[in-house]
């Protein structure tokens, strides 16, 4: 799979007073620090428009990296970058991904140094998330589980397919299933993402006693960018997938033409090829 192509906006040795440090005199007294930043954004529109709305503006994030620096104090340099990232990423919305380095010139180690520095990368991940529900009111714990994510700030609820009706899979002497599919952009890592679903799973009172049993709320991670996880907690793609209708029917609707990044086929195709042999058997 070809690896996307970004456009960056530089920002060098950009001078900042913080007062971060695990010592009590660094927190107190302050000292300087050095920001660099790489915005990837979009800029194709605004370069051929000569449109700062079609970018962003480097003024403004070089200001808000030094008011984030002033007002806001951490015993760690780790912890500063992590919080501003997060912070830029919410207040830029156009940014897709920043790479932030934050350099301590004067770190007190009792030797001499020109300088020591946490270099992070972080951005949005697109993200598809199954829902489904088979017990109790299952609108609602559906509409739930969504209504969770959006309240995230982390998260933004992008689309949410058809609500359809479908038989159960795997254990077949259960109630029919409500299913849907969320897509959604994200800051969360997978496993962030895995712990927050299961976690909203455990509010709307999920019991994992019996697999592929009943469930008031299922919400399942099927793609996460093209990333490709087997672990024994968490697989993505989702392993099951193409065997599923109930899941391949939404995610058609919402993004026919995603491309799976191990069997090398769109969403449409794999729906296509399941209906196909579905109809072959009958």
């Amino acid at each position: 799979m070809n690896e996307k192509t970004w456009d960056k906006i530089h920002i060098r040795n950009l001078e900042v007073f913080g007062r971060h440090g695990v010592f009590p005199e660094e927190n107190r007294l302050g000292q300087k620090f050095e920001v660099d930043a790489d915005l990837y954004v979009p800029i194709r529109e605004a370069g051929l428009n000569d449109d700062l709305t079609k970018s962003i503006h480097y003024g403004e994030v070089s200001h808000f990296i030094a008011s984030f620096m002033t007002e806001h104090t951490f015993r760690l340099i780790e912890a500063a970058a992590e919080q501003m990232a997060e912070a830029l990423l919410l207040r830029f919305p156009a940014m897709e991904k920043i790479r932030l380095e934050i350099r301590k010139p004067w770190a007190p180690i009792g030797l001499p140094l020109e300088s020591v520095s946490v270099e992070i990368e972080r951005g949005w991940h697109q993200a598809f998330v199954a829902v489904g529900s088979n017990l109790g009111e299952r609108e609602n714990y559906i509409q739930m589980g969504i209504e969770a994510l959006k309240a995230r700030k982390d998260c933004k609820v992008e689309q949410v397919s058809e609500i359809i009706t479908t038989s159960p899979y795997g254990v077949t002497d259960q109630p029919d299933f409500l299913n849907g599919m969320i897509k959604m952009r994200t800051l969360l890592t997978p496993w962030e993402l895995l712990k927050v679903l299961q976690e909203t799973e455990q509010q709307a009172g999920r019991e994992r006693s019996t697999h592929w049993g009943p469930r008031t709320l299922d919400l399942d991670i099927i793609f996460y960018d093209d990333q490709v996880i087997d672990a024994r907690e968490l697989q993505i793609p989702h392993p099951d997938m193409r065997n599923r209708e109930f899941v391949l029917k939404p995610l058609a609707e919402l993004a026919p033409y995603l491309r799976h990044p191990l069997f090398q086929k769109t969403v449409g195709q794999m729906l296509k090829e399941l209906e196909n042999a579905d109809t072959a058997e009958k």
